[in-house]
């Protein structure tokens, strides 16, 4: 199933947590996909575990615990979306890639992401690491911010 729009870790945070008005425009996104005013809506099972591990061990004035992270997992991600992983064969190819493209660390896993996006067919990835996701401009996919697609939204629909 292909999708069009693929959500980064980053925009699950800010969207389900609020930070200040640092959340806002996920925030915004997150409704927009509530209301149903984007199409087809995915994320990576990445993602997901991600968001569980951050939001548990936030500084204490913003962590949530781990039924409240599991609840809003089931509830907004995945009540709401689609979850991807990279298929199998797809792996080796991911870890072939990286010398390559001169990742290390833990961009690996930004490309893992992308990978998953580009595998489910996303036309555009909205992070708010969008120099991470670079590498996904060479699958024709635009990698934008949450205000950023936010005003894109709002373009199409005038």
């Amino acid at each position: 199933m292909a999708v069009s729009v693929f959500l980064d870790t980053s925009v699950l945070l800010a969207g389900l947590i609020d930070f200040g008005p640092q959340s806002a425009p996920a925030q915004l996104v997150l409704a927009a996909v509530a209301d149903k005013r984007v199409g087809t809506v995915a994320t990576a099972w990445h993602c997901c575990l991600e968001f569980f591990s951050v939001a548990t061990r936030l500084p204490p004035e913003y962590r949530i615990g781990p039924a409240d992270a599991a609840r809003l997992l089931e509830q907004e991600v995945f009540g709401r979306m689609t979850v991807h992983d990279l298929p199998p064969n797809e792996r080796l190819a991911l870890l072939g890639a990286a010398p390559r493209d001169a990742i290390a660390g833990g961009r690996i896993y930004d490309a893992h992401i992308a990978e998953i996006a580009r595998a489910a067919g996303a036309s555009v990835v909205v992070t708010d690491n969008r120099r991470h996701f670079l590498p996904a401009l060479r699958y024709d996919m635009r990698v934008e911010t949450p205000a950023e697609f936010l005003a894109s939204l709002k373009a199409r629909r005038a």
